[in-house]
């Protein structure tokens, strides 16, 4: 007789945290009182380096954001602790790594915005990064409309009271962790990490608010590439290129020093992206 095995769900309680953990959400409800801001700058010399070389080699349309999501995964494989959540004052990690992204249909005022869902694993390299985001990106441009917009659709019909106690019933069912998959596989709110870029408006980074509905503990948004004269200690100029990069962090999830740890590790690689072409020679995964 075949033995059908229960499918593991895509998330997992921590236990293994120190008493301060555990006691913090219950003092700190909500993401939008637990969020801290950071800033970051990146340097793009060698980036911009390597996004050439692989745009001659095949990946045509290699970009920033590509390079940039391939770090963060590549970091999340090293700490796994920045895919936790919180959840109805519980801690949890995900198995995967789940991105947000806001994009357009077409690059214009009246075009509006929508966010795509992608599931990454932590020893996906950047052909793989590469592969899935612009399997989503030209599904979602190719389609009327993406999976998103077709669930906002159907709930914007409900009236008005009535939606009110929707919503009201649906953050219900988020705080014990029920809400059907098929929903959470298309909502923008849960997510490992969402990720905006303004470099394509030409525009700084933004400090963007956490979702107290939802999953998703870190907001990452990246400006515009800049460029300016640096003097070397010998008096000679040099040109730096860098991104300026925002955080908002929910620091339920990790203490300062973890964070630290992982900006710091993200910083590395992608001052050495070559790194990114193969999987990770070790994973670390999230201590239940």
């Amino acid at each position: 007789m075949e033995t059908r095995h229960k499918p593991k769900k895509e998330w997992y309680r921590v236990r293994s945290i120190d008493p301060i953990s555990i006691v913090s959400p219950y003092i700190m409800k909500n993401r939008i009182g637990s969020q801290n801001l950071l800033t970051d700058r990146i340097p793009t010399a060698r980036v911009d380096k390597f996004i050439k070389a692989k745009q001659e080699e095949g990946m045509k349309n290699l970009s920033f954001m590509h390079v940039f999501v391939a770090a963060y995964i590549r970091a999340v494989s090293q700490r796994p602790a920045l895919n936790r959540f919180i959840r109805g004052q519980k801690l949890y990690s995900r198995r995967d790594i789940e991105l947000a992204i806001t994009i357009k249909k077409e690059m214009s005022l009246e075009s509006p915005d929508t966010v795509i869902k992608i599931m990454f694993s932590p020893t996906d390299t950047l052909q793989d990064v590469y592969e899935k985001m612009n399997k989503a990106i030209e599904g979602y441009r190719a389609e009327q409309d993406s999976g998103l917009d077709k669930l906002a659709k159907v709930i914007s019909f409900i009236p008005g009271l009535l939606l009110r106690g929707t919503i009201g019933f649906l953050r219900f069912l988020d705080y014990f962790g029920l809400l059907p998959r098929f929903l959470t596989r298309f909502s923008p709110f849960h997510a490992s990490i969402y990720i905006t870029s303004m470099g394509s408006l030409g525009i700084p980074p933004v400090y963007h608010h956490l979702y107290d509905f939802g999953t998703v503990p870190i907001f990452c948004a990246f400006g515009a590439k800049q460029r300016e004269f640096k003097v070397n200690a010998d008096g000679s100029v040099f040109k730096y290129q860098y991104v300026d990069l925002t955080f908002s962090l929910d620091e339920r999830i990790a203490d300062g020093y973890y964070f630290a740890s992982a900006l710091k590790l993200l910083r590395g690689i992608m001052r050495n992206p070559d790194q990114l072409m193969a999987p990770p020679e070790t994973v670390n995964y999230d201590i239940p």
